[in-house]
């Protein structure tokens, strides 16, 4: 990785120092309550800067079998591999990058478990709530196919496991909520987790975020381990990289149909699929709010592409550079080709100041990426 001049836009940006604050806040909290952090690569998988977060993380937990290669190879330390359905195939080559295999089911685990003899085995629980603003991303919606929900039946094989995962958050600012869920997991499982030796409460907490309560955060952490003998796993996505990155673009055209639409050369479908899917506006970094009012949308031809409806502090016109903020969870790993538009670089601001373009793509990453 050179350095070099900041490359043409569209590109995430990715700033060392906003993501050193979070890193700090999450070593802090794992030093007090006694807690293991294991970074989500399904919400961020950027290697570049993997040097920065090592010290401050314990590992890696994968959704996929590329992402616990992605963690051994390029993370090192812990790998927790859970998918929501492996295939034999998948099993006999995840064994050879994790340490910790998760299942989300009796019958895969009942399958496979010899497959992984040696390495930590657990299986992800269904408690019957969550935290979620959307039902898409609720894991315990109705029909929820993702853990057990069957107490007695995860009694059964707790001679074949050495822990359990809870994953029951998405966006969760609410402490109030999270230890409310935090004592029904211990009134409805304790006497299972007191058999075990971890437990894994999963990401969607977003303890990172200004004004959250750390002090009774990590007495809570810290008083459920110590009252069930097991050690606590947390695995932060979001709470590691938010607020840390910008998706950086460029006005292409400013069009006007009852408002000013200004058209970037980015796209929600392509490059910051999350708002699209769940129907939310992109917060603007620059240029700062003001009286203009003005519709900001990408450039493929969806009509929906749309980033969000503002009132910034200047009107905008062609050549003029918006950076959208909070563009790294779920951004990078999800960007995609379609309308075969330019995908945006990975540039990366250093400790230092400098920046470094870690990663840029072209024609022949399009063709690759078709047959």
């Amino acid at each position: 990785m050179a350095a070099t001049t900041i490359m043409i836009t569209p590109y995430y940006l990715i700033d060392e120092k906003k993501l050193l604050r979070n890193l700090k806040i999450i070593r802090r909290v794992c030093e007090v309550a006694g807690a293991k952090a294991v970074l989500a690569l399904k919400c961020f998988s950027t290697w570049s800067v993997f040097g920065l977060m090592k010290p401050y993380l314990d590992g890696t937990t994968s959704s996929g079998v590329y992402e616990a290669r992605l963690g051994r190879e390029k993370f090192g330390k812990e790998v927790h591999a859970f998918s929501v359905g492996f295939s034999r195939a998948d099993i006999r080559e995840v064994r050879h990058y994790a340490d910790t295999v998760i299942f989300n089911s009796l019958s895969q685990l009942k399958s496979f478990y010899r497959e992984v003899s040696g390495l930590k085995i657990g299986v992800r629980v269904n408690p019957g709530f969550s935290y979620s603003h959307f039902d898409l991303a609720n894991p315990a919606r109705r029909y929820s196919r993702l853990g057990v929900r069957d107490a007695g039946a995860l009694s059964e094989v707790a001679g074949l496991i050495s822990g359990m995962m809870f994953h029951f958050n998405c966006e969760n600012d609410d402490f109030a909520d999270f230890s409310r869920n935090l004592d029904r997991i211990g009134r409805n499982y304790g006497e299972l987790l007191e058999r075990l030796e971890w437990v894994s409460l999963g990401g969607g907490v977003a303890f990172t975020k200004h004004g959250y309560p750390l002090v009774q955060f990590c007495n809570r952490l810290k008083v459920f381990s110590k009252k069930f003998g097991v050690q606590v796993y947390l695995e932060p996505g979001e709470a590691v990289v938010t607020g840390c990155a910008e998706l950086v673009t460029t006005v292409l055209d400013v069009v006007h149909n009852e408002v000013d639409i200004a058209i970037v050369d980015a796209s929600t479908e392509a490059h910051m699929l999350d708002h699209l899917v769940y129907r939310t506006s992109a917060k603007i970094a620059s240029p700062g709010p003001g009286r203009c009012k003005v519709v900001i949308a990408g450039r493929s031809c969806l009509a929906g592409d749309v980033f969000g409806q503002y009132s910034l502090k200047t009107r905008l016109k062609s050549g003029r550079v918006i950076r959208i903020a909070d563009a790294a969870g779920y951004t990078m790993v999800k960007k995609n080709w379609f309308n075969g538009l330019p995908m945006p670089g990975i540039c990366v601001r250093r400790l230092n100041g400098s920046v470094d373009t870690v990663k840029s793509f072209g024609y022949k990453d399009f063709i690759a990426s078709l047959s």
